[in-house]
């Protein structure tokens, strides 16, 4: 899917392509393809580059074209890991300006919204490339308060009783957390190279600069925070089913060892050896009665030492 915006109290968006507008292309077709490289004369490397998902941030200067790529957070339909990062490249020269993402996201809409809504003027190419950052910032703490959510109620649950379900539900958010922090910290060296580019410094908007280190600080110290608390809990409860195997265990092993008292009687009167009972009609029974009064004070013994 291909959109034009331009500059028009915000970004408006248009028809076809003018000098200075900015391009936007997610998930590219083959007529998407073609028309940035033999159109456009993008740089076939840069295009095959951001359409690798484990690409990581970084700026590249070839020919004139530069290539800046960000990690951005989206949702995913995977049950199994809810929230993940994928490459958001921006690629420029003169008046083109390119964002190519090969993953449905919210962000650009948003983005665009957003600036209709505060009448913001897209100044120069590497103003997008802040305020894209910035963007997607304010996006990693948005997911980072669902994933905190889902944190509480698989809590809620697992209070109530510990099974496999909630523990997987657990792994699975950590699983989000370890593409969070990675990829933040990546966009964090990006924006510190991009910040220091001595071509450009000059240019920068230092409340923009300001508001973009922000975000990013906070949206780090976030999802470290939430990770924390995530491994702390993750590790009280293995100590709790640790803990509820050990006396588990301890029961049985108290089980087995009443059990063995009429088992060793049974066994020494089954013996060929003469023992005064063998002869008498009430053998059984006593024997019974000694295993059973054996055993009652077994149960005792182990109840008053707390063992059950």
């Amino acid at each position: 899917m291909k959109a034009f915006y331009t500059n028009n109290n915000g970004l408006v968006e248009i028809q076809k392509w003018t000098s200075n507008c900015w391009i936007h292309i997610e998930s590219p077709t083959e007529s998407d393809k073609n028309y940035l490289l033999e159109e456009l004369q993008v740089p076939e490397a840069f295009y095959n580059d951001i359409e690798d998902i484990d690409e990581r941030p970084r700026i590249e200067i070839e020919d004139g074209w530069t290539l800046i790529i960000m990690r951005i957070p989206v949702k995913s339909g995977d049950v199994k890991i809810p929230f993940h990062t994928v490459p958001l490249g921006i690629i420029f020269k003169n008046d083109i300006c390119v964002t190519i993402s090969f993953y449905k996201t919210e962000i650009i809409k948003d983005f665009v919204s957003y600036s209709q809504r505060k009448n913001i003027e897209i100044e120069d190419n590497f103003n997008l490339v802040l305020r894209l950052l910035l963007s997607s910032s304010v996006w990693y703490l948005k997911y980072l308060k669902q994933i905190n959510h889902k944190i509480k109620l698989a809590e809620d649950n697992l209070e109530k009783s510990i099974k496999n379900e909630e523990l997987q539900a657990l792994l699975q958010i950590e699983k989000c957390f370890v593409f969070f922090i990675t990829s933040l910290k990546a966009n964090d060296v990006l924006f510190q190279r991009i910040k220091n580019l001595k071509a450009h410094k000059a240019t920068y908007d230092p409340e923009l600069l300001e508001d973009v280190e922000i975000e990013l600080n906070q949206a780090q110290d976030t999802a470290n925070i939430y990770n924390n608390i995530l491994t702390g809990m993750m590790d009280a409860y293995a100590s709790v089913i640790s803990n509820n195997m050990n006396t588990i265990m301890k029961q049985m092993t108290s089980i087995s060892i009443i059990l063995m008292i009429p088992t060793l009687i049974a066994s020494l009167y089954g013996m060929n050896v003469p023992n005064g009972l063998e002869e008498s009609k009430y053998g059984i029974w006593i024997l019974l009665l000694v295993s059973i009064i054996l055993s009652t004070f077994g149960v005792f013994l182990f109840k008053r030492r707390r063992w059950f």
